[in-house]
């Protein structure tokens, strides 16, 4: 049987358990469970304050009516964090490569801003469709755009975090299977081979926290438009 790169993509099954279900749920274990006692330890300490400057620093800019979408976001930060770490590790599943997923986290965080934005202030959502000062002529062609932009705001969401991580892992299956064939026929050349796959995994590690803030990063403005 012929197996694909792409494989490592697909939704698949252990003993009748699908790996996306255990991916989503056993990394919970790895962060420590508030104790009802006077002192927690210093990894519980570490992970309050590291949470609490970070969310601080990203609601700044935001009126004080978003800051009921801190807890949200910062958990959601989290939990996205963790699955792409882990999933980085070998014979692991990274659910963040569906689309499926990506699409399902992206459209409700996004239509949950447009709503609010349309509760609470109706007009000044609208005025984004059109700028001031717009001719008579381009008003309508104008407003198509943007509506068509504030649609196309969760596909970018969702296809950006999904395209990224996609083609890291498949860069990183790529030059390690290459590796791992040139081991014996060229050592040297497999010896810098598996130089380059290290610095391909210090990359991804990197690519994994850095589109997760843009996906952050992009639904706080989304929110800062919206209330």
């Amino acid at each position: 049987m012929t197996l694909s790169f792409f494989d490592q993509f697909s939704l698949t099954t252990f003993m009748g358990i699908p790996l996306i279900a255990l991916a989503l749920t056993l990394h919970w274990i790895l962060f420590p469970t508030p104790q009802n006692r006077c002192l927690n330890n210093r990894l519980s300490t570490l992970q309050a304050w590291f949470i609490r400057q970070f969310t601080h620093q990203l609601f700044l800019p935001i009126n004080q009516g978003g800051h009921k979408w801190a807890l949200l976001l910062a958990s959601l930060l989290i939990f996205l964090i963790t699955l792409n770490l882990l999933g980085i590790l070998p014979y692991t599943f990274t659910p963040t490569t569906q689309l499926s997923m990506n699409m399902g986290l992206a459209i409700p965080l996004w239509l949950a801003t447009v709503l609010i934005g349309a509760r609470y202030q109706p007009n000044h959502t609208l005025a984004h469709l059109l700028p001031v000062g717009t001719p008579g002529l381009l008003i309508p062609i104008l407003i198509m755009i943007e509506t068509i932009s504030l649609f196309i705001r969760p596909i970018a969401l969702g296809v950006r975090l999904t395209a990224n991580l996609t083609a890291g892992h498949l860069l990183i299956q790529l030059i390690s299977t290459a590796a791992f064939h040139l081991l014996f026929i060229m050592p040297s050349v497999s010896l810098l081979t598996t130089t380059l796959l290290l610095l391909l995994t210090i990359l991804e590690l990197a690519v994994a926290i850095i589109q997760l803030m843009y996906l952050y990063l992009l639904v706080s403005l989304y929110l800062q438009e919206s209330v």
